[in-house]
């Protein structure tokens, strides 16, 4: 679909490689150095999740901070100037799903390897992608399928019902890839979830409570504490 299917990604904090996309949606998997940190960036027309798979990190924005450990979830509304940097000795992994699907939909507020006024990536710093590089395809069927390279891990589940996620444990992490759950107002059909959401599903469930159904297609990738 895009120009970054067969490529990983060099950045000087580390790299980033594609491993699913969709017109609504692009997931790619990062990997920050111990002291490495992304720019202090926005995304002005899109919204971005981060689910942190493995060591800790601190996330950053113009005003203030926070430290996170895996497996933990954030989101970063249009417009909000936010960076990561790896804390942890081994770096951290980490999933980041962008909606809509635009890669070159970045302002570089500060960087400190100098890119604050260049644009996303190109050219030497395409490299192909190697036989361990993960690249997610869709369940067969309504069985989870699991990814799982040594490092990290998750699933991938197809869902048609809204009983199939309230099965899930509170502790798990999940990120909508296609499609959500809603309910029926004043006859039409209306979408609580939507493609790029992150839940912990202790939450979830409550929204799920009042939900009445799944929208066709719907996937979902799944995160939990045993898993990571």
């Amino acid at each position: 679909m895009g120009i970054h299917n067969d490529v990983i990604v060099s950045k000087p904090w580390g790299y980033e490689y594609l491993i699913f996309e969709t017109k609504e949606v692009a997931l790619w998997l990062l990997f920050i150095k111990e002291g490495g940190k992304t720019s202090l960036h926005c995304h002005p027309n899109k919204t971005t999740g981060l689910l942190l798979l493995k060591g800790n990190a601190r996330i950053s924005f113009i005003a203030d901070h926070k430290d996170v450990s895996a497996p933990s979830k954030q989101m970063f509304r249009r417009g909000l100037f936010h960076s990561t940097e790896a804390l942890s000795s081994g770096g951290v992994c980490m999933l980041e799903i962008e909606t809509p699907n635009n890669k070159n939909d970045l302002i570089r507020l500060d960087d400190i390897y100098g890119r604050s006024s260049l644009s996303y990536e190109s050219g030497d710093n395409l490299i192909p992608k190697t036989k361990s590089s993960i690249w997610v395809t869709e369940p067969h069927s309504d069985i989870p399928e699991t990814y799982n390279n040594g490092e990290i891990s998750f699933q991938i589940q197809k869902i048609n019902k809204v009983e199939t996620l309230l099965g899930f444990s509170d502790n798990q992490i999940i990120m909508f890839l296609r499609g959500g759950v809603g309910k029926v107002i004043s006859g039409v059909p209306q979408l609580a979830t939507a493609p790029g959401d992150i839940a912990v599903m202790l939450v979830l469930k409550t929204v799920l409570a009042s939900m009445e159904f799944v929208s066709k297609d719907t996937l979902v990738l799944i995160v939990g504490i045993n898993e990571v």
